[in-house]
């Protein structure tokens, strides 16, 4: 997603762009492929606009109205000390939920129908090379690609990343990520909620009709046993997580499950090279910033790149990658570290830590001005923004 976003800016603003893609169309938009859902931030909906793509999508977005924040305890629900974020604080909605499927559609889509663009579905990376004019990449068809610069959006076990030599670093974090639809009795009212536990978040997720996208942590072994259960004694556990704010609620999906892992990569870019999204870093899922922290990436390498080219540059010189780089490493660095920090704070049931966070809850929901910063941070709408994040052309 991040890669198709990125060759659709590049070419409105002019360049000629060539997508490889080991998968084809319609192994991505199955809905087996990947049954997660994104929580897009405010400024990332903006970029869409932008790019004429929201238009298409909007029908399949379910607006976040409040996000409710709170500790529980397994069968006992939620205690007392929580945090509620409301939409009306801001003056519009604090991000949308819409199904990963359907923004590779309409990606694929509106891609296909570029003219600057020339799309490889099917077909893999075989090798890169970077001379002192152009990266040249041979793909599996036999066909060669060259230009002045490569972008390596191939996921966090990115080949192309291993091939230039870049070391990443990051650890695993013993958890698996569950994700699976539901369906409920009561209208959500686009309410999203996080519940932390001690064996780790448990988000649900307003979708469109009376649907919800679970995801839901655990440590690895007992996630594998979750899966694998029943869907009698699956639906019992779900149960006994999800509250009865929304009624009656039962399976209405595959499960999925994702190992959860950390990691950022030590450099960003080299000559003719550069990499985004999740080939660059992967966080942890309980704030909903992977896709976003990837389409801020996007953003600001198309404009890097664009800028560069109207003023006559090379745009694949590393002078030029390392604005980029600079512009985007820190930011994924800091939220890489909070993300951490708060998994590692809430994933436990350690009493000193109990009073720390339930505290941190209690003051940040009672401070106005902070959980309105709070709200724009998660939004994508603090820092030095890409002109698409702004909503304006790259």
């Amino acid at each position: 997603m991040v890669g198709l976003t990125l060759a659709l800016a590049l070419a409105q603003g002019g360049f000629r762009v060539t997508i490889a893609d080991p998968l084809t169309p319609q192994q991505m938009a199955d809905r087996g492929f990947d049954g997660r859902v994104t929580a897009l931030a405010f400024s990332s909906v903006r970029m869409f606009r932008a790019l004429g793509l929201w238009d298409r999508l909007q029908k399949q977005a379910q607006p976040i109205n409040d996000i409710l924040v709170n500790e529980s305890v397994l069968g006992q629900g939620p205690l007392p000390f929580s945090l509620h974020f409301d939409h009306r604080e801001i003056g519009e909605p604090l991000g949308y939920i819409v199904e990963n499927r359907h923004i590779r559609r309409t990606l694929m889509n509106v891609v296909e129908a570029e003219k600057r663009v020339r799309y490889y579905p099917g077909t893999s990376a075989v090798e890169l090379v970077i001379g002192e004019k152009t990266a040249s990449l041979r793909l599996s068809d036999g066909n060669e690609i060259a230009a002045p610069v490569a972008v390596a959006a191939d996921g966090r076990d990115s080949e192309l990343r291993e091939a230039q030599g870049i070391a990443t670093i990051g650890w695993d974090y013993g958890q698996t990520g569950i994700v699976t639809t539901v369906k409920h009795e009561y209208p959500h009212h686009g309410v999203a909620y996080e519940q932390f536990l001690p064996t780790g978040p448990f988000a649900i997720l307003p979708m469109t009709g009376n649907r919800a996208s679970l995801v839901w942590t655990e440590q690895t072994p007992r996630a594998q046993s979750l899966v694998a259960m029943p869907e009698p004694q699956f639906s019992a556990e779900l149960a006994c997580r999800f509250g009865n704010q929304l009624g009656e609620v039962r399976p209405a999906g595959p499960r999925w499950s994702y190992p959860l892992k950390l990691h950022l990569a030590r450099a960003y870019v080299k000559p003719r090279f550069a990499l985004a999204g999740d080939a660059a870093h992967t966080i942890h899922p309980l704030a909903g910033q992977g896709l976003n922290l990837g389409l801020k990436d996007a953003a600001a390498l198309a404009e890097t790149l664009l800028d560069a080219a109207r003023l006559g540059l090379d745009h694949g010189q590393l002078e030029v990658l390392k604005r980029y780089e600079r512009w985007r490493r820190f930011d994924s660095v800091i939220l890489a570290a909070t993300t951490d920090t708060m998994n590692r704070l809430f994933s436990n049931d350690f009493p000193p830590l109990k009073v720390v966070r339930d505290l941190g809850l209690s003051v940040v929901d009672r401070i106005p001005p902070l959980r309105k910063f709070f709200m724009r941070h998660a939004g994508g709408d603090v820092g030095f923004l890409p002109r698409l994040l702004k909503g304006q052309a790259a």
